[in-house]
């Protein structure tokens, strides 16, 4: 079997008001205007596809949000949504790599994140035989090709293949392939699962 896992809030926990935090107390504007402006827009997606520069994306952001931060200000609040690993599914990937499963991540991400995550958790690249980032790959979740891409890579098909996501739009957008897609609701989702399967 071919196991596919998200990155945030599957594997690591994130938290996006931790950057909101950050940027507040940077640019004294309030937590609420923040969150409120905050949208994933266009420049989000040409990010997370490597399409833009992480420099083009912080001018874009910050001008939709009407921030005013120096790069460094923004990439450090950006790094902030990062908040702890989840051991338990650490574990579970382990054990399925042990039992003979191929195991891999499939993150929508960005070249900012990417200078952070890998050597704030070097468990997450110990744990998997693969990771696929979307800015990498110049696509992303729930773009169809993106699933087909990594099932294509790995040479698995769609019905030998599991999915675990915290985006109901990306367990959509994998399950129109036939992939069994498990949305994950909570750090319980995942150990859960794979209690049911044993």
């Amino acid at each position: 079997m071919l196991y596919i896992f998200d990155l945030g809030n599957v594997i690591v926990d994130i938290d996006f008001n931790r950057v909101f935090g950050a940027w507040s107390d940077f640019s004294r504007v309030p937590l609420a205007t923040l969150k409120q402006n905050f949208v994933m827009g266009e420049a989000f997606h040409q990010h997370e596809r490597g399409e833009i520069t992480d420099e083009t994306f912080a001018q874009a952001l910050c001008h939709e949000m009407d921030l005013s931060l120096s790069y460094e200000q923004f990439a450090h609040g950006w790094q902030a949504i990062f908040v702890g690993l989840r051991p338990d599914v650490i574990a579970i990937m382990h054990t399925l790599r042990e039992q003979g499963h191929r195991v891999v991540v499939l993150s929508n991400t960005n070249r900012l994140h990417t200078t952070f995550w890998p050597d704030e958790y070097p468990e997450v690249r110990a744990a998997a035989d693969h990771i696929y980032l979307s800015q990498e790959m110049g696509m992303r979740k729930p773009e169809t090709r993106i699933y087909q891409r990594v099932l294509e890579a790995e040479g698995f098909t769609a019905d030998n293949t599991v999915f675990f996501d915290d985006n109901a739009d990306n367990i959509e957008g994998a399950n129109q392939l036939g992939i069994t897609s498990i949305l994950v609701t909570g750090k319980e989702t995942i150990p859960g699962y794979f209690a049911k399967q044993l």
